[in-house]
């Protein structure tokens, strides 16, 4: 006799409940494929959206990254500050100009960069001079730094800001995760030199694959767009005045950004009740949340908690099939950038990817399955409470 097995609950699946297909249809029969009219619709209802200047549409969110990169200044044999504890595209994106990620551990409460920790390496580790800030044992140029708004939460920007000032840093937020989150009045991506933002089939909305760069700098917006394609300087002729990408994110998948645009208040909406639900049902139990920085009001894009016992309890969720997922492995940890360095006290980032797990927090969630995901991890914790 087959055993029963109730529905699955996915992790973090997309939400197509609006006019992404009627959008779609219109920009394939519009014949622009490439570029469009909904391509710039939702670059502006981005810029609208987040109040920056320039939104530059893009591929996805690494290539974002690169090129935000690249146009911050970030040249071969450099430096860039990230924090250790993120999905990998952001040191990828320092690796592919030729540079090197230098990993900061995590705030314990935050999961963020730890800005404590990132101000005593810049004082007593680098030196500066008109050329800029250098490693002092290296001797190698730190060019950015690059904080990473992890599960919607917002690194402190205003302290960020002026120790970057005061240590000649270039600013590039990954604000992949965090589209709808502000912190005192500033969206994320905004206050930095240039923000990114990823829209891939998880984040809160999606265009499948792509990804923007946000600027308040136009000559920067200007040379962004000139770049994402192949640096294209003749409106005719195949004249190339630099190495440039095929990174523009094409009208069709921009067609349903713009339908997903439409639903972001209410899926942000949602995304809060979804963390509140989990505060409130799992606040007795022996896990821990993210803190949010001050500020902070969040989009709760993902919903995470770190337990002792996490492997297990991802198993026992699987086993009712309720989809979970640790934490990303840090950096540091990876055999990429084993050789770069780390700059840590406590190893911090890889107590919290040890006992991390994201918890299935789709948009489209019914409180029945949030009901079983909770009762679920109940389960599972009073036992390990017992034995």
């Amino acid at each position: 006799m087959e055993t029963y097995k109730p529905s699955p609950i996915p992790l973090c699946e997309p939400n197509l409940g609006g006019r992404e297909k009627q959008y779609m249809a219109e920009a394939v029969d519009s014949n622009w494929l490439s570029g469009g009219s909904f391509l710039r619709r939702f670059e502006q209802q981005l810029a609208d959206y987040a109040g920056a200047a320039h939104v530059i549409g893009v591929s996805n969110g690494t290539s974002a990254l690169q090129v935000a990169l690249a146009l911050a200044g970030v040249e071969k044999g450099d430096l860039v500050l990230v924090p250790n504890l993120t999905f990998v595209a952001t040191a990828n994106a320092v690796k592919y100009l030729g540079a090197d990620p230098v990993m900061v551990d995590i705030d314990a409460r935050t999961w963020l960069m730890d800005l404590d920790l990132l101000q005593d390496f810049l004082e007593n580790q680098t030196f500066r001079n008109s050329n800029g800030c250098f490693h002092r044992e290296s001797h190698r140029r730190i060019k950015a730094v690059v904080p990473v708004h992890l599960l919607g939460n917002v690194c402190e920007m205003e302290r960020l800001n002026e120790m970057a000032d005061h240590f000649a840093l270039a600013v590039v937020e990954d604000a992949a995760c965090s589209l709808g989150s502000f912190q005192n009045g500033w969206h994320s991506g905004t206050s930095g030199l240039l923000g990114t933002m990823s829209f891939n089939s998880n984040k809160i909305i999606t265009t499948a694959g792509g990804g923007a760069i946000l600027t308040n700098d136009e000559a920067l917006a200007k040379r962004a767009r000139h770049l994402i394609t192949q640096s294209k300087s003749h409106a005719t002729e195949y004249i190339h005045d630099e190495l440039g990408y095929n990174f523009r994110l094409v009208n069709p998948l921009a067609a349903m950004g713009c339908a997903q645009m439409e639903q972001l208040p209410g899926f942000i909406q949602r995304k809060k009740e979804v963390a509140a639900w989990y505060q409130r049902e799992l606040g007795e139990y022996d896990v821990v949340f993210q803190q949010l920085t001050p500020g902070t009001d969040s989009n709760y894009w993902h919903s995470a908690v770190l337990a002792e016992d996490s492997r297990n309890l991802i198993a026992a969720l699987a086993a009712d099939n309720i989809e979970s997922r640790p934490l990303w492995t840090p950096i540091h940890e990876l055999p990429v950038f084993t050789n770069d360095l780390y700059v840590t006290r406590e190893n911090v980032s890889s107590d919290v990817s040890r006992q991390g797990i994201m918890l299935p927090c789709s948009t489209s969630i019914t409180d029945e399955q949030l009901k079983r995901v909770t009762q679920s991890i109940a389960k599972f914790l009073d036992v390990s409470i017992k034995v």
